[in-house]
């Protein structure tokens, strides 16, 4: 019987794809599709003209009436490992190959093709689920989530459902100043392993998707928080907290612009008081932390405004997209529920069976986390700008730390990276990793200043130089012959010199025009070519002014 149902099937594909046939086209699927766009309008103008971004009778009113309502909100996350070869197959996955260049009939399922698990998803897993600080499975499973979809070649997705390889954990975060600052601890409910679909890419005008599968059979490690985040701005720090601890780990790169870490966020709204969470509404189409913020935000007002009006069967459990150009969130489709994905166990894959000291090995073999960085950066006396700062990429705070590791003081450490360093970096679009200082250098540069060896305005013009070529602090101060003077008879001598040439400064300075002080300091310093002790030149120079006042 599934031998002529197939059959029909070949016969007659309109049956499954009514609105179209797929074929293969310059290395890619395709598949025409009726167009879903004026659907989608008609479905927005129905909603109660929900422009609250634009219309200020509307915000005035929101803002009134939110005060009385509380947001429930989660996420979940997706963060894609960057294993070697995909979850079960020996393919590799690059961002950015040609489509349909990276598959075997392993990851698209075909018949006859068995997976095996590439055993380093599963350490990866451990180390996430130890930093979040899970509970962890020592023995769980995978099952096979039915769905279909035109980028899921195999029609179900090899995920893990009732036992996950961690559980019950938590994630602290500090929140920037600007944001109001403090410390948030949210909850983890799980943390389970599957793998990725294919990638739809859409033509311009709405008529047709290519199919590129490199992706499908990518592992991932999917990651559910607990309902604990109220606000636009939480979601956002604690997504950015998540990439920030899997580049610590190494298990991904987090990199939002090529997918490698997804967000879906769950938003709903209830009266503050109440005990019962309201209708759950999943935005898709989360690209970057301001994106979720701002969805989340215009979630929330779209919402309470529905409730407000007393229209609260308007607001369903559906998914909804994020359109970053109207700045709104539209309707996608409603949600499923979990009988409609009608798990069951993964019968080509084995239990997970791990052991105490496989979990151990693990466990210590963990690098210093973001969280414990923040922490060891305050216990150093350092502001919550600074530690937010210093802690969010891994690589600056390795330079920082190997500065300091070589003498650097830590709060000129700070800001020599948090200024200049960061300035010059942003400028030349570099990372700290491809500039030319090396934290050695930045330590003997701010030696330098320190002891006296040269003046700060000399140590910023070997700071860039040493970004831009290289080199070292000592070898710069001798070629160019940056020595600090310290001498006060050579300082004097540049004094008296600079004085004599400006008379008519020198006239108003003695007229009671005092913030010449600083002119003159800066004709000295040039004189000098920066070389001049500050602090000896200004000394001398209050010294001769008031001398000559009298």
């Amino acid at each position: 019987m599934a031998l002529t149902l197939l059959r029909g099937i070949r016969a007659r594909p309109f049956l499954l794809y009514p609105s179209g046939l797929f074929s293969r086209k310059h290395g890619l699927f395709y598949c025409t599709m009726k167009s879903t766009q004026a659907q989608t309008t008609t479905h927005e103008k129905q909603q109660l003209q929900v422009k609250i971004s634009t219309e200020k009778t509307h915000s005035k009113r929101l803002d009134k009436v939110s005060k009385n309502y509380e947001a429930i909100i989660g996420i979940e996350t997706h963060v894609q490992l960057c294993t070697l070869t995909k979850a079960f197959c020996s393919c590799p996955y690059n961002y950015g190959s040609q489509p349909n260049t990276t598959i075997c009939p392993v990851c698209m399922g075909l018949p006859g093709a068995l997976p095996v698990l590439n055993t380093k998803v599963i350490e990866f897993a451990v180390k996430l689920g130890l930093a979040l600080n899970c509970k962890l499975s020592l023995n769980s499973k995978f099952d096979r989530k039915q769905y279909f979809y035109p980028d899921l070649p195999k029609g179900y997705q090899i995920s893990q459902f009732d036992i996950p390889i961690a559980t019950g954990g938590f994630i602290d975060l500090d929140l920037p100043v600007e944001f109001g600052g403090g410390h948030r601890r949210f909850g983890i409910t799980r943390v389970h392993m599957e793998e990725d679909a294919g990638k739809l890419l859409h033509t311009g005008n709405g008529s047709s998707s290519e199919v590129d599968l490199n992706r499908a059979g990518v592992p991932l490690l999917e990651i559910v928080s607990e309902p604990d985040m109220r606000t636009g701005i939480e979601a956002a720090e604690y997504a950015a907290e998540l990439q920030r601890l899997v580049r610590f780990l190494g298990v991904s790169n987090g990199n939002m612009q090529e997918g490698s870490l997804r967000c879906d966020v769950n938003v709903s709204v209830r009266p503050i008081g109440q005990l019962e969470f309201g209708t759950k509404v999943e935005i898709k189409n989360l690209n970057s932390f301001s994106a979720i913020n701002r969805a989340i935000d215009f979630e929330i007002s779209r919402q309470v405004f529905l409730l407000n009006e007393g229209q609260s069967n308007q607001i369903v459990q559906e998914t909804r997209l994020w359109d970053e150009g109207a700045q709104k969130t539209v309707t996608m489709r409603k949600k499923e529920g979990l009988s409609d994905y009608r798990y069951f166990p993964e019968p080509d894959l084995p239990e997970i069976i791990l052991s105490q000291d496989y979990l151990d090995g693990i466990c210590h073999s963990l690098p210093e986390l973001p969280e414990m960085k923040r922490r060891r950066y305050e216990q150093m006396g350092l502001s919550m700008q600074d530690v937010v700062f210093l802690a969010n990429d891994i690589n600056v705070a390795d330079f920082f730390d190997s500065a300091i590791a070589k003498g650097a003081d830590v709060k000129l450490a700070a800001n020599w990276i948090m200024g200049d360093i960061a300035a010059y970096m942003k400028n030349e679009k570099l990372s700290i990793n491809e500039i030319k200082l090396t934290p050695n250098e930045l330590a003997e540069l701010i030696s330098s200043i320190k002891d006296g060896t040269i003046s700060g305005k000399i140590g910023k013009e070997i700071l860039f130089e040493l970004m831009a070529k290289g080199g070292t602090v000592k070898g710069l101060i001798e070629e160019k012959d940056l020595v600090q003077a310290i001498d006060p008879a050579e300082i004097g001598n540049m004094v008296d010199k600079v004085l004599a040439e400006n008379p008519k400064q020198l006239e108003q300075y003695r007229g009671g025009k005092t913030k010449l002080q600083g002119y003159f300091a800066g004709q000295v310093m040039k004189l000098s070519k920066g070389k001049a002790n500050p602090g000896l030149l200004n000394k001398i120079l209050l010294e001769k002014l008031s001398a000559n006042s009298c």
